[in-house]
């Protein structure tokens, strides 16, 4: 029996079919093709009149594919109409059901998001719907998480994206990537201007994908938020992608939580503290971070003026390292955070007498430990929320 992520000998033949069928079901339906379009304004293809022609185009056109590919349609597809916003998450649509969309889907003017979370679409699948998200005019927010990618599935989406500067968010979270993924979100990282939201969580990118990724990030110019949370960034990696963080001057919000950042990882991430003048939000949760690690971050705490939000929750640094921290903020007369998070973290009445007196100086800054808990402001919930169901990563 075939799996979902092998393709079958038939397909690249059947591709080609309905490729082929594709300019004939466009003229069966009455509408011109591109190539052959008066360019008079009364025949514009982007009219009123003709627009209301395209729905049959598009069903016919995926109807006919589904049939070459061997697969059911999916019918809230053929109910799209001209709404904004595609959802076919948990359709199992698998490789073959993507390759059939892929046609129909370039034809969609009015799709803006499109969410194919859980699709078991594998590399296979992933290749086929990059043609259509490289030719599409109206997508800008993509969700393929969850689809078992892998280097040649992020090989395909990245080249894709690279293609199309007006997709400006996207999500690959779980989907197997490795340090030979890292190259192709390297070269998207250094292509793509427009791109300003990537959730890369729930991955295996290791301590060599970080040595890759950081010069990508400090040559960055657009990337405005990052969450690359449940990895395996440790060590020399984790080094390098703190460094990148302190040379990027876009990034305003980084989710770094649950990897293996450790001490050396913490006292980079202070150094770009130190330069780093954009960023608002970051989320160093469950990183292995000791009191030695905390007291290095706050070298960058104590100068760094934009930083809102600080999460450090789940670190193994003690009172003595929340201390830490909390000095350094109250040491920076510029400093502009409204939230620590030592939450899980136990605390001693030291901490205590310093929090207090710093709320003096500071109240607007809210301090949430494990014994002091404190209601987050609404705007605040976002970085601090995992986007998947937590799972310990292997």
């Amino acid at each position: 029996m075939r799996g979902p992520c092998e393709k079958s000998g038939e397909s690249e033949e059947q591709e080609k079919e309905v490729a082929a069928e594709a300019p004939a079901a466009v003229r069966s339906a009455g509408v011109p093709e591109a190539e052959d379009s008066d360019t008079d304004s009364d025949s514009n293809l982007e009219t009123e009149g003709t627009q209301e022609l395209r729905e049959p185009v598009k069903d016919t056109l995926y109807l006919r594919s589904c049939q070459a590919h061997g697969v059911v349609p999916v019918s809230r597809f053929l109910r799209q109409g001209r709404a904004p916003e595609l959802n076919l998450r948990h359709r199992g649509l698998g490789p073959q059901g993507a390759r059939a969309l892929a046609p129909a889907l370039s034809l969609n003017p009015y799709v803006k998001r499109l969410d194919l979370r859980d699709n078991e679409l594998c590399g296979a699948g992933a290749k086929a719907l990059a043609r259509a998200l490289s030719k599409s005019s109206s997508i800008c927010d993509v969700d393929l998480s969850e689809n078992q990618l892998g280097a040649v599935g992020a090989q395909a989406v990245c080249a894709a994206l690279v293609a199309n500067p007006a997709i400006q968010k996207v999500q690959l979270a779980g989907n197997s990537l490795e340090e030979q993924a890292a190259r192709y979100l390297a070269e998207l990282l250094l292509a793509h201007t427009g791109l300003k939201s990537l959730d890369l969580s729930y991955n295996q990118l290791n301590d060599q994908a970080g040595e890759t990724l950081g010069p990508a990030l400090a040559e960055n110019t657009g990337l405005t938020e990052l969450n690359i949370s449940w990895n395996h960034l440790r060590g020399p990696g984790a080094v390098s992608f703190a460094r990148g963080l302190g040379a990027n001057i876009f990034l305003r919000v980084l989710d770094i939580s649950f990897n293996g950042f450790g001490d050396p990882g913490a006292s980079a991430v202070g150094e770009a503290l130190r330069t780093n003048n954009v960023l608002e939000e970051l989320n160093m949760s469950n990183n292995r971070i000791s009191a030695v690690g905390a007291r290095s971050l706050g070298r960058g705490l104590r100068v760094n003026k934009t930083l809102r939000i600080l999460a450090m929750s789940r670190n193994p640094m003690r009172s003595e390292g929340c201390l830490g921290v909390l000095k350094s903020v109250r040491d920076n007369p510029v400093s502009a955070l409204e939230l620590l998070d030592f939450s899980d973290i136990q605390v001693n009445r030291e901490f205590d007498d310093l929090a207090s007196s710093v709320k003096v100086t500071l109240p607007g800054l809210c301090i949430k430990t494990d014994v002091g808990r404190v209601e987050y402001k609404k705007e605040l919930l976002g970085v601090l929320r995992p986007s998947l169901p937590a799972s310990v990563p292997k």
